[in-house]
């Protein structure tokens, strides 16, 4: 792959690899015959062994605790579901979600199941989640190079907390389909003109005026196709090469090159340089795929739910549904109501979810969500991000990690500590103190370590950008830096700079905990 150290990207045929075969995954409708095929991540199977949908009516997710009720792709209907946009022509949406439906999924079944795998085993602390990525893509600023820079931050985060916890690390990405944002207020108000509020690009447009603001289907269509474009260049990176360990020490930032975070980058990219040296002279191979690829998986906030209801498929290998536009789903903060639609939704589809969790989670309440999500307390299915600020997360998280003890129930914690940490410069935009996020980093890891439990992963919004939205840092970002470079299009990211700096304080974290579970045993093993 010839992009490493280049400032801009134009693939060539070579560049990509060649997709493995994959199933079609059928969209659950009556009076359409599912195409069986084989996962590659599965072993073949005879045609008899494949199962396949029935005509009608439509088959019922084994993993679903829907009581009396059966689960279907679209029970959510029948339960309240907010956040959800009023679009002015129900004909056109229509038209455009029957489309969709015939569309191919972006992702595959067997992808879903190795990515709750590995969550599994940062549930029991022995991987470590790095989920990172955009607040919200934007049409705007959808190119090959940010897509790029955001990966290449990633995969040095991702070396750099492998390196500290010596335990893999489980690489997420919030791209190719993190579009739609929630808002407070359906409406948004400027001179007494009332508008409803920008909900992300695949929604409605952010320009204050009506024909922007208005929720158009149309962009729907072109959010799909983003999402697509995006993972198929993800997945050159991942196993094109451009990911191959022995890269390491030129995936360095060209603005972060010179910094303190660069130069402690560097020094631990040659650290590993000279292991793999050795490997190499020891006969130990280097070019194997573990070494020269690497797994990544995408995510986005399961929102939009007519747009998730199109992209849902039965999967012909396992006979589960699956909503196929993104390997993992999380519900957010404001749509994780026990009895509303969006919980409805997610408790029929077999991927991995996520549950934001603020201050206001009341543990038996959180039990009861889990629960309902995860009847059959499977590894790896239930993630939970916090989200708290680092004082209440010293207060509130401990009672929750008990109350889900207590149940049973297997979960991965994980720390989101962005959105706790909001708050408005002087010149009137949003911004995140470094300092803040570092604090509830390390009130997250305190609290995993004085309640026994294992700090599953982090959370962040991020890119590879060099902008000047979150203040602080060791090249430090004031308020008057602020509008130089602030590009987000709805909350203030991570630069790389910043994004470097906070892998290498968890990874001093991850490296201690490692120490210190080492010790008891070292000391066993004198007696």
């Amino acid at each position: 792959m010839a992009l490493v150290g280049s400032t801009s990207i134009t693939p060539t045929k070579s560049s990509f690899v060649q997709p493995q075969s994959q199933p079609f995954i059928t969209k659950p409708r009556s009076n359409i015959h599912p195409i069986s095929a084989v996962h590659a991540a599965d072993s073949a199977k005879p045609p008899s062994a494949v199962k396949t949908a029935t005509k009608a009516p439509e088959p019922v997710l084994k993993t679903s605790n829907v009581g009396p009720q059966k689960w279907t792709v679209d029970s959510w209907k029948s339960k309240k579901a907010l956040q959800l946009p009023e679009y002015p022509d129900k004909e056109e949406l229509e038209s455009v979600l029957k489309t969709l439906d015939d569309f191919p999924p972006i992702v595959f079944a067997g992808e879903a199941r190795s990515l709750e795998e590995r969550l599994a085993e940062a549930a029991m602390g022995k991987a470590f989640l790095l989920q990172g990525g955009d607040c919200a893509e934007s049409f705007k600023e959808f190119n090959a190079n940010n897509i790029r820079d955001t990966f290449r931050i990633l995969l040095q985060m991702g070396v750099v907390l492998m390196f500290g916890g010596q335990m893999p690390v489980v690489k997420v990405g919030r791209m190719a389909g993190q579009f739609a944002k929630p808002r407070s207020d359906p409406f948004e108000e400027k001179n007494g003109v009332k508008l409803p509020s920008y909900r992300g690009d695949n929604v409605n447009g952010d320009a204050f005026d009506e024909k922007s603001r208005n929720p158009d289907p149309q962009r729907l269509i072109r959010a799909y196709c983003q999402s697509a474009a995006t993972l198929n260049l993800l997945r050159a990176f991942a196993t094109g090469g451009y990911a191959a360990m022995q890269r390491v020490t030129q995936w360095n930032l060209d603005f972060t090159e010179h910094s303190e975070q660069g130069d402690r980058y560097r020094e631990l990219a040659h650290r590993v340089d000279e292991a793999l040296g050795f490997m190499s002279a020891a006969g130990l191979t280097v070019d194997h795929p573990i070494m020269t690829t690497t797994e990544f998986w995408t995510s986005h906030e399961c929102l939009l739910l007519p747009y998730e209801q199109s992209l849902t498929r039965l999967d012909s290998t396992s006979g589960l549904y699956y909503d196929c536009s993104a390997h993992f789903l999380w519900v957010g903060e404001r749509t994780r109501q026990l009895d509303g639609a969006h919980v409805e939704f997610l408790k029929g589809v077999a991927n991995p979810l996520g549950i934001k969790v603020s201050d206001k989670m009341d543990p038996n309440e959180l039990v009861k969500l889990i629960e309902i999500l995860n009847p059959q307390n499977k590894p790896g299915r239930i993630t939970i991000i916090t989200r708290m600020g680092a004082e209440n997360m010293r207060v509130k998280l401990p009672h929750l990690i008990r109350a889900v003890r207590r149940s049973g129930q297997i979960v991965t914690w994980v720390s989101d500590p962005m959105h706790g940490n909001t708050i408005k410069a002087p010149c009137g935009l949003k911004t995140r103190p470094f300092d803040s996020i570092r604090a509830e980093v390390r009130a997250f890891f305190d609290v995993h370590e004085q309640e026994g439990s294992h700090p599953g992963g982090v959370h962040l919004e991020m890119t590879g950008q060099n902008v000047t939205e979150c203040i602080g840092g060791s090249r430090t970002v004031t308020f008057d830096d602020l509008s130089s470079r602030y590009h987000t299009h709805c909350d203030p990211r991570l630069n790389a700079s910043q994004s470097l700096e906070l892998a290498f304080i968890i990874a001093e974290r991850l490296r201690k905990r490692r120490i210190s579970s080492q010790q008891p045993l070292a000391s066993s093993s004198l007696l």
